[in-house]
């Protein structure tokens, strides 16, 4: 048996895991591989020492700035302050 090329192999495997689960599930099996990014053991001293507050704040500012110019109010979310 010779030996195939790469991209004879993923076709291949592509085609099988399109019969075998169907388009949709095939591309969520895929994603499921997502290695994310960034390094994790580099990156985590500068989150680990944060506190709880730091960590709701931090939050906060990246979901109102991720926000359309509306209040996030409106959306029916509570900044820190407003919880206490």
């Amino acid at each position: 048996m010779e030996a195939r090329t790469l991209n004879e192999i993923r076709k291949e495997g592509l085609e099988i895991l399109a019969k075998g689960l169907g388009p949709i599930e095939m591309v969520r099996f895929i994603q499921s591989f997502d290695l994310g990014k960034g390094d994790y053991t580099k990156e985590r001293f500068q989150w680990l020492d944060l506190s709880m507050e730091e960590i709701v704040r931090e939050i906060e500012e990246k979901r109102t700035k991720a926000l359309p110019k509306k209040k996030a109010s409106n959306y029916g979310a509570k900044t820190a302050d407003e919880r206490r």
